[in-house]
């Protein structure tokens, strides 16, 4: 990403973001609500065209791509997951696939080996999503996000809608998924406890503006300002709580 702007008449969205994503790498955007995590994201795969900037992907400049084509080759899930309701969860992840045009026992196969990597039962493939509980709901949706293989990955607040066992299992399920598959994932997350614990490196946002750029252990060590300090308060507090209660217990 060079130089990638979002304005809306006087306002602006993000504002000169530049940022690179290496291979097998995740990148978290965090940031408190409309810092721009969202718009930077959806900038990426054409949902929202850039005012100016410009977006390449493997070397190849975002908009010499039509962007049906695009979204095809990029994988995309969200909070809500967005299951369609009338098609079995099968038929939900075999989507990109068949807009591909792959053949019937590819499509077959791809779902099977997706519906394994997202540790569902193959007796899912023919459930429909009003039967699923949440965190089997979004283990589908990043199964049709994966469905094409595709080389990047867009999540958007994937986890935040789950309970927190439920989020805690299904991070380090999809933790080692992607280290697993070395998929390039760039995350938005409003909890920079999740981002801490996933990322390869964080950017934080604020008013659409990189405040920082870093990984977990430099921004802990040394946060560029005092928002940054803030952010990553509640996850400092947190770890101090956990560790006196260990203490306590090791003690009583």
């Amino acid at each position: 990403m060079q130089g990638l702007s979002k304005r809306y008449e006087q306002r602006a969205a993000v504002e000169e973001l530049s940022f690179d994503v290496p291979a097998g790498q995740l990148l978290a955007l965090v940031g408190e609500s409309g810092s721009g995590k969202t718009t930077t994201l959806k900038m990426l795969n054409r949902l929202i065209e850039p005012s100016s900037g410009r977006v390449r992907i493997g070397g190849r400049d975002a908009d010499q791509v039509p962007p049906h084509l695009l979204r095809r080759q990029i994988g995309y899930a969200f909070q809500k997951v967005g299951l369609f309701p009338h098609l079995t969860v099968g038929e939900n992840i075999a989507v990109t696939p068949r807009l591909l045009g792959w053949g019937r026992a590819r499509i077959a196969a791809r779902v099977r080996e997706l519906l394994q990597l997202v540790e569902l039962d193959a007796s899912f493939e023919a459930r429909f999503p009003d039967s699923l509980s949440g965190g089997q709901a979004q283990r589908v949706g990043l199964a049709r996000a994966l469905g094409a293989s595709p080389p990047v990955l867009l999540l958007d607040e994937p986890f935040g809608a789950l309970d927190p066992l439920t989020r805690d299992h299904l991070q380090q399920s999809f933790d080692r998924l992607r280290r697993r598959l070395g998929l390039t994932v760039v995350l938005v997350t409003h909890d920079a406890s999740e981002a801490l614990l996933l990322a390869d490196r964080i950017l934080v946002l604020r008013a659409g503006r990189c405040l920082q750029l870093d990984t977990p252990h430099a921004l802990l060590s040394a946060p560029a300002s005092s928002y940054i300090e803030q952010l990553l308060a509640a996850p400092r507090r947190q770890a101090r709580v956990f560790e006196q209660l260990a203490s306590v217990s090791e003690h009583a």
